[in-house]
């Protein structure tokens, strides 16, 4: 926390010595002590003269291929980490002195996340050290009017319980402190609605905003009875639109909806100022935005991906880490004066729905309807699309799926495809198996979530 203080005091010039003595130092650890990259640096110049663009991209397949060689530690091999993984009584259990997570696998194969003791001290002692006075006040204030809920997936050892059970391990007083009651993800709607009226005095929602728009409508409909100050969402993208409408459903969010950007491979990536912004953690991270060839986009342009390089975590590192989501970094300094630079974040490619040579945003489809409580867009085949629907309770099944049906066409035509087919389907929508709802699965997310 000292550290992270000292660096934000001494401005941009300090971040920048900061971040650069830090990749150095990593990389000399993972050069002495990870075979993998001690094979892809044998030819990089020294690690005190080493710059950013001259550390090779690393994907997620080809590091979970030589999971055993990427690991600095000898002593997690990957059967004993997925060993662990299997068992739901060990979630935020430690093997050893590391945690094993695992991410929700958006993008393909689930990736092993292991997180040493000194990342656990970075992720509170960078948190504390980003705290503007308005934050302080904000949790002082939220934690005297009622309880703090998360609202995740309980069906793995999934970032957002697990990590909070590993505090809770650790450190029971803190856990104690920020107060915090998990409520499952993937149960019906009536059951969720029901399990946070019986809390009651719900002050802070931490979820996904997949989950926020549930609430809204339920909220809107006066089945749900809570009125929370404040929610924080995360692990998916939070739309202007969505942003909106929680708020009309809840005019007692005094203090809104926080929207932090993170992933289970750097849970402290960034933090929200009190002007909304969310600034990267530059003096433990380093966040490129790049165009297909890998190549930096000026501030202001969206990028095609982005390269993580995670500098707090020495166990498994993530160096120019190919994360696969679309960010913008902001051109003109933030209000609240951080040294920090700030980011806007669109989504992730894999969310992205491909037709021939024209590219989709799920965001474009409107699918909703007073009579479904959820629907999701399956694409089937290149042009060949499904909607699963589960109905209100005394919906009628045909016009709630027709009237679906011709605004997703019309979406469809809009752009300039006419010869999409698009059906019923029979199963019911799917999470995700950290407890997500993606409204649209793409084709290569077809058929077993993950």
């Amino acid at each position: 926390m000292v550290g992270g203080l000292w660096t934000g005091w001494g401005g941009r010039r300090r971040v920048e010595t900061k971040q650069l003595r830090n990749l150095r130092r990593l990389v000399e650890r993972v050069r002495r002590d990870s075979p993998l990259f001690r094979r892809l640096y044998e030819v990089l110049p020294p690690s005190d003269e080493i710059e950013l663009g001259d550390l090779p991209v690393t994907r997620k397949p080809e590091l979970m291929a030589e999971f055993d060689d990427w690991l600095t530690i000898r002593s997690l091999p990957l059967d004993k980490a997925r060993e662990h993984l299997r068992d739901l009584g060990k979630v935020g259990v430690p093997i050893d002195d590391v945690a094993v997570f695992q991410t929700s696998g958006t993008s393909g194969e689930p990736a092993v996340i292991v997180l040493s003791e000194s990342f656990v001290e970075y992720a509170f002692g960078i948190m504390l050290a980003r705290f503007e006075r308005y934050h302080r006040k904000l949790v002082r204030d939220v934690r005297k009017i009622g309880d703090r809920v998360t609202i995740t997936g309980g069906n793995g050892h999934f970032a957002g319980n697990g990590f909070n059970k590993l505090v809770q391990r650790l450190n029971p007083k803190l856990a104690k402190g920020f107060g915090v009651t998990f409520v499952e993800a993937e149960q019906p709607i009536d059951q969720l609605v029901d399990r946070l009226n019986a809390i009651g005095n719900v002050a802070w929602i931490v979820t996904y905003p997949s989950v926020l728009a549930i609430l809204a409508r339920e909220k809107q409909a006066g089945r749900l009875r809570i009125d929370p100050v404040l929610f924080t969402s995360g692990g998916e993208t939070l739309t202007d639109d969505l942003r909106e409408m929680v708020r009309g459903a809840f005019p007692s969010l005094k203090y809104g909806i926080a929207d932090p950007y993170g992933c289970t491979e750097c849970l402290a990536l960034s933090f929200e100022c009190s002007h909304g912004r969310k600034h990267v953690n530059e003096d433990w991270v380093i966040l490129e935005a790049v165009d297909e060839a890998m190549q930096p986009v000026p501030d202001g342009t969206l990028s095609t991906t982005v390269l993580l390089t995670v500098l707090a975590n020495e166990v498994q590192p993530f160096i120019r880490y190919d994360l696969g989501d679309c960010v913008r970094f902001d051109e003109a300094p933030c209000g609240c004066g951080s040294p920090f630079r700030s980011i806007q974040v669109e989504g992730r490619q894999a969310t992205l729905v491909r037709v021939g040579e024209v590219t989709l945003s799920p965001l474009v489809f409107d699918l909703e309807h007073d009579q479904a409580q959820r629907i999701q867009l399956v694409q089937t085949g290149e042009r060949d699309f499904e909607l699963r629907i589960q109905l209100a309770e005394g919906a009628a099944e045909g016009p709630v799926f027709q009237e679906v049906i011709a605004s997703v066409k019309r979406v469809f035509r809009d752009n300039g495809l006419d010869d999409v087919s698009v059906g019923t389907g029979e199963a019911l929508p799917e999470f995700t198996a950290s407890g997500k709802f993606h409204e649209v699965l793409p084709l290569r997310n077809t058929g077993s979530p993950t």
